[in-house]
Parts: C-alpha cells; sequence; structure tokens
C-alpha cells in the first residue's frame, strides 16, 4: 500500500494519537457562494433555453462555460479542506496544509508550555472553536482557526504531553534499548544511595524493561 504523505512525516517510533479537521461548517461557508452561482447560471440557462428556444444551443454553450468557474472554485475550496489537517502523534502537534505544495508546521510536545481555548457562542452551538499552542521558542505560537470538536483536541494533546513527560522523567529515557541494561544499573546505585526507593526503583526498572 502506498505510504500517505502523513505517514511519511513520522519518525522511527512516532506514531499518530489524533487527528482533527476544521468545521465541517467552514467549507459550507466556502462553498456557498459558488452553489449559489452554479444554480444561478443552471436556472439561466432554462430561462433561455425556454424563452428562446432558437438560441437554446448557444445559450447551454454560454452558461457550461461560466459554471465551469464555480465548480472549479468548488473543488479548489473542498481539496483545501480535505487537505487541511491537525494531527497530534506522541512527540508533537503537526499543521499540515496544501494539494500538491505542501506547508508542514510541527510543535513539539516537550517544548509546548501552555494551550488556550476559545469557543464562541456559535463555536459552542456547532462544536468548533479556535486552539493557541504556546511554546518555547521565542516565536512559538501556533493557531488552529475553528477547528472541529476542540475540547477533544485539547485533551488528546494534553494527555500526549503527559504521557511524553512522564517517559522523559525516566533517566537516559532518550537513549536507545541498548543502553537500558545500563540504566537499570544507575537506578540500582541510585537505590543503593538512597536516592530511590525500592518501590521506585522497581516502577522505574518495569517501565525501562518494558521499552525492550
Amino acid at each position: 500500500m502506498a505510504q500517505s504523505y502523513l505517514e511519511s512525516l513520522l519518525s522511527e517510533r512516532e506514531h499518530v494519537v489524533h487527528t482533527a479537521r476544521q468545521h465541517w461548517i467552514i467549507l459550507a461557508l466556502n462553498i456557498s457562494i459558488e452553489v449559489f452561482l452554479i444554480l444561478l447560471f443552471l436556472s439561466l440557462i432554462v430561462t433561455a433555453a425556454v424563452l428562446q428556444p432558437s438560441y437554446a444551443v448557444i445559450a447551454v454553450a454560454i452558461g457550461f462555460v461560466l459554471i465551469l468557474l464555480p465548480v472549479a472554485s468548488m473543488t479548489r475550496d473542498i481539496l483545501n479542506y480535505t487537505h487541511n489537517q491537525f494531527v497530534i502523534t506522541n512527540r508533537r502537534v503537526i499543521h499540515i496544509t496544501g494539494i500538491l505544495n505542501k506547508s508542514v508546521t510541527d510543535s513539539s510536545l516537550e517544548k509546548v508550555n501552555d494551550v488556550h481555548m476559545s469557543q464562541t457562542a456559535w463555536g459552542r452551538l456547532f462544536d468548533y472553536g479556535d486552539i493557541e499552542i504556546l511554546t518555547a521558542s521565542e516565536l512559538g505560537v501556533n493557531q488552529f482557526k475553528r477547528i472541529h470538536d476542540p475540547v477533544r483536541f485539547k485533551i488528546a494533546m494534553l494527555n500526549a504531553k503527559q504521557s511524553l513527560d512522564d517517559r522523559e522523567g525516566l533517566p537516559g529515557a532518550s537513549k536507545t534499548a541498548e543502553d537500558i541494561p545500563s540504566l537499570i544499573a544507575q537506578l540500582g546505585t541510585l537505590r543503593q544511595q538512597g536516592v530511590l526507593s525500592e518501590e521506585e526503583f522497581q516502577q522505574k526498572k518495569a517501565q525501562l524493561l518494558a521499552r525492550l
């Protein structure tokens, strides 16, 4: 099976936790003008064909050309909507946009300092809102506008960050599996020095062994 673009972005041992898009109402608003124009041109074609049967072929030809414009615009809006993804992995938050030309913005979960969610009255009614992610970098503010089910997205992101923080709380957790025996030995030394209790030692030892 061909690898998707999202899958090609994932690093080793990275997996998707949650995906979201903008609310469908955003797409509906974007294509409402195109739908109106298509219906308008169709009605004009039918009216012209009924009132001037001798010019029906010309009216249909002109109307068909005019209809192609809003159809093309609507197709572009639909593709932009379907290719606009907000992704949470076990390591980062990814925003993907673009149909052929792709734009990818990452926010590492370990650098996320705060998450701000805002919903208008309409947003609460239709279940959409804005998510603002503040990171440790100087320009670290990522805004996800009118995302569907923002509460679920925020909770999934906070849970992923907590899981990452718990893993990084282990001594040398970023090292490979080959280093785990030495890490256990270090934990044993800390236990002997009284830094770790027997219970804490066994707990962290079990966590390290689970990574093998």
